[in-house]
């Protein structure tokens, strides 16, 4: 099968779906992989590497597009990017398809192209497998971005995140115990931040306390959010329904009772936020302020660590690529129940 990545074009985007490594397992079980030149520039990856991966260079996105079966790619992609597409290409993509342009559904169904969200295929037992290495990215980097937050010269509350002798450590509020907040819990212990988790699921809770050495724990109903972001200095929301939008947990009122000079790290924002208050924001300009709350809501900001994210992602994408490489497009989602519930569209159709 002929098998493509091109350059991811967001803003700020720095990652590649597919590094040479990866092309190297795909290029050695006999499919031809089509890289787009300095598609993995930014995330130090080069074309000689892919190259000596056994991987094509190509020197435009359109002829990557025109020449692949299946595209890997992290950004959902764009009309233009589509507009090349033959029918029945599949891509797969991280779409987050309740907070996309309407228009893209209409794409997808004019160019007859599959669609396979990487944040929806799932297991079994309800794992998440390719979205939950970029989850634990994400999770890790809220602390360092909260500790920044809270700085006097970011507008902050001046607090140190982890205190030291004498001086009391920063309160911490996850909300979502998922791959996300887990590992911002981890993180945030690690430091010696005064962490509390919440989540509507007990057995979460439980794992993290087995992990967790010190955390506090409670049942997210409306009553104990409220309180524990009254309460934190940071509020971390790590709040995931797969394939939906994020339900608001944090009510405006709550964010404007919350102290002057706290914050708030969004990571919900890639599908729509699960703090009321929160609006998308970007790298360049990454916060916003609002009743003295500072709002830190980056969709992608793992964009920001290109190199790391490419490889969790790619490694995630893998399996996935290669069976549906291994045995065709329909066939694998008729036979792979993880890729099937990861479909948005066969064939430019809703299943």
């Amino acid at each position: 099968m002929d098998i493509g990545v091109i350059r991811e074009r967001g803003a700020y985007d720095r990652r590649v779906a597919l590094t040479p490594p990866v092309a190297r397992r795909l290029a050695g079980a006999g499919h031809t992989v089509w890289v787009e030149t300095g598609a993995g520039e930014r995330a130090m990856f080069h074309d000689a590497e892919y190259a000596r991966a056994g991987a094509r260079i190509a020197y435009s996105p359109a002829e990557v597009i025109q020449r692949a079966d299946l595209l890997a790619k992290i950004g959902r992609p764009t009309l233009e990017e589509l507009s090349f597409s033959r029918p029945g290409t599949a891509w797969m993509a991280f779409y987050h398809m309740p907070v996309a342009d309407r228009g893209l559904l209409e794409a997808l169904a004019e160019r007859c192209v599959t669609a396979i969200g990487c944040e929806i295929i799932q297991t079994a037992d309800g794992r998440l497998p390719v979205l939950a290495p970029i989850s634990e990215i994400a999770g890790q980097m809220t602390i360092p971005i909260a500790a920044h937050l809270l700085r006097s010269s970011s507008g902050g509350r001046g607090i140190l995140l982890g205190g030291t002798p004498g001086v009391p450590p920063a309160r911490v509020a996850i909300l979502g115990a998922g791959s996300v907040g887990f590992s911002a819990a981890r993180t945030a212990v690690a430091t010696g931040a005064r962490v509390a988790l919440l989540d509507i699921d007990p057995r979460k809770l439980l794992h993290a306390v087995e992990y967790l050495r010190g955390i506090e724990t409670s049942l997210a109903d409306e009553d104990a959010i409220g309180a524990a972001v009254a309460e934190a200095d940071v509020a971390i929301g790590a709040v995931l329904v797969a394939g939906t939008r994020s339900p608001h947990v944090v009510s405006r009122a709550m964010v404007e009772h919350m102290k002057p000079g706290s914050a708030i790290v969004d990571v919900a924002i890639d599908q729509g936020g699960c703090v009321e208050t929160s609006r998308p924001t970007s790298i360049a300009e990454p916060t916003f302020s609002y009743h003295g709350v500072t709002h830190f809501c980056v969709p992608n900001f793992t964009a920001d660590l290109g190199r790391s994210s490419s490889v969790a992602i790619s490694q995630a994408m893998l399996p996935y690529l290669e069976e549906i490489a291994g045995r065709g497009i329909e066939v694998a989602i008729r036979e792979n129940a993880e890729l099937a519930r990861g479909v948005y569209t066969l064939r430019g159709k809703r299943p």
